[in-house]
């Protein structure tokens, strides 16, 4: 049986970041509190285009103002969205898709085919996912203004997960003439196909953006379901509130100033948890933290010196300095994350436990000559800005220079992205960050491992051999083949070090007591089916 999303997620997860542009959509009259909620989201939003960017702020941003061809119910099962029907033809080469009535975007336009085709094509130039299935496509012509196709160059049995992924980037469906910018540049405007519409008239950058319910979205008739279903708005309003000290979040959230914090800082659970008027809802699902060479510039263009890395960095002290409450963190060398269906230590062996010894034999070897490691650090994001710190740390005691530079998460983001220069002209040399779960469960939902040089995600490694793998863990038919394709790719990973895993930790998130939230937590944060009286 091949392996599906549905059936990675569904078979083992134990655990319970402007430029203005003009108006275009005129601001809707002033709704009453009661139906205006209030977040504080876990970074500020800066940038707005969700398929340039893997920031899940901006990902976030994207699931309120577009929607999906497909979605993930909570049980992992794909199912149609803005698509009414689909089929395959017998010989599995040609994906027909015909669109529900009544789509239209947030100016009131209607939503073509060819809106999709291109949107499609945009976020597959981006996406790791999306490269491996746009390799196995010939053509996705238009049909008519309701219908297009994918069409195939060889079976590809992973389109429609590949569509319905809840990994950054999503496929979100835009206009096609904002779908047809260029994927390395950032989409400015903000006319989306989803249930809120983007307020820019009283959106205020640096300090609250601004979501009213979209009067122009259709959502389906199905019960909402994560992802899937209908997406029924239930509020007037919903303001992102940008507050960068926990200890203001706190005094507001319990104040009711705010309605909701997204990601509560650990010192004030004790706080929180004997307050009546909030209540906390701890992830179902894991984060992990990871460390990224940047593979264009010295001193990590050199494999030795990234396996130095990997020997000299010890993920217990990561999650002590970013989490410190150890109910909500874990110690895990398991790249597809820990209690999941490919879950393995292979490979893992001496590493990831501050081996200085083995680290500066190889840094030795290399030839290591102390050029600086730049490592740029989140000063506004609490759950990972102790990671460049601790980082800096580790790898001094193996003989690494290491020059650590503070900036707000956005900059950073753009930094990363845009610079692929040398440290001296604005670039970087390594970065600490963390991903969901449910972005990194097999070879090839995982960003990091897409070893396709400029095309990969920043860090831009390049390996033929781990592209090889990944078309062999998407050939492979049965689960234990897939399992054993995935131990290698795991091997393979460290070997060439991609990424080095640093542990996983559970976020926390509090809402007043009045805010109603979906029975089942979803698997990213989401403001459709949600309440407040």
């Amino acid at each position: 049986m091949t392996t599906t999303r549905r059936s990675v997620l569904a078979g083992g997860l134990a655990t319970a970041a402007m430029t203005s542009a003009p108006a275009i959509i005129k601001a809707q009259a002033q709704p009453s509190a009661a139906r205006t909620l209030k977040a504080v989201m876990h970074a500020d939003l800066r940038v707005l285009d969700p398929i340039w960017t893997t920031a899940n702020i901006s990902a976030y941003h994207g699931a309120m103002i577009y929607d999906t061809l497909f979605g993930i119910d909570d049980k992992f099962t794909p199912q149609p969205q803005m698509v009414s029907k689909w089929g395959v033809s017998d010989d599995k080469l040609t994906y027909t898709f015909e669109l529900r009535d009544g789509l239209k975007f947030s100016d009131g336009a209607a939503m073509t085919a060819a809106d999709c085709v291109a949107s499609v094509r945009r976020w597959a130039a981006r996406s790791g996912g999306g490269q491996t299935m746009m390799k196995r496509v010939k053509d996705t012509p238009v049909v008519d203004d309701k219908t297009f196709k994918i069409v195939l160059s060889e079976p590809y049995g992973l389109v429609i997960e590949s569509l319905s992924t809840i990994s950054t980037s999503l496929c979100y469906m835009m206009r096609r003439k904002d779908a047809e910018t260029d994927p390395n540049q950032q989409i400015r405007e903000t006319i989306g196909s989803g249930p809120f519409l983007y307020n820019r008239d009283e959106t205020r950058p640096g300090n609250r953006h601004v979501y009213d319910r979209n009067p122009n979205y259709v959502p389906r008739a199905e019960p909402p379901s994560a992802m899937a279903g209908g997406k029924v708005v239930k509020l007037d309003r919903v303001e992102w509130i940008w507050i960068p000290d926990a200890e203001t979040q706190l005094n507001a959230l319990m104040n009711g100033e705010i309605d909701m914090v997204e990601t509560v800082s650990y010192d004030h659970l004790p706080i929180l948890e004997k307050n009546k008027d909030v209540r906390l809802i701890p992830s179902p699902t894991s984060n992990q933290y990871v460390f990224r060479p940047n593979w264009l510039q010295p001193p990590f263009n050199n494999v030795k010196v990234r396996q130095a890395a990997a020997y000299a960095l010890n993920q217990e002290e990561f999650l002590q300095a970013n989490i410190g409450d150890n109910r909500f963190y874990r110690v895990c060398k398991a790249m597809f994350t820990c209690d999941s269906p490919l879950a393995t230590t292979a490979g893992t062996e001496g590493l990831m436990e501050g081996n200085v010894a083995k680290a500066r034999e190889l840094l030795k070897e290399a030839g290591y000559d102390g050029t600086v490691v730049v490592m740029p650090q989140p000063t506004d994001l609490g759950v990972i800005k102790q990671l460049a710190p601790v980082a800096k740390s580790q790898l001094e005691k193996a003989g690494f220079k290491v020059d650590v530079q503070p900036m707000d998460w956005q900059s950073m983001v753009t930094r990363l992205i845009s610079n692929k220069g040398a440290p001296s002209a604005g670039g970087w040399s390594a970065f600490g960050t963390s991903w969901v779960q449910v972005d990194i469960l097999d070879p090839l939902m995982t960003p990091n491992l897409a070893a396709t040089c400029d095309k990969a995600r920043a860090g831009w490694p390049c390996d033929e051999a781990m592209e090889k793998l990944r078309d062999k863990f998407v050939a492979a038919t049965t689960e234990a083949e897939k399992k054993a394709v995935a131990e290698e790719v795991q091997r393979y990973a460290l070997q060439i070090v991609t990424h080095v895993p640093l542990g996983e930790w559970f976020a926390v998130s509090a809402v007043r007591s009045n805010v109603g939230t979906p029975a089942v937590p979803p698997l990213i944060t989401i403001f459709w089916d949600v309440t407040k009286n």
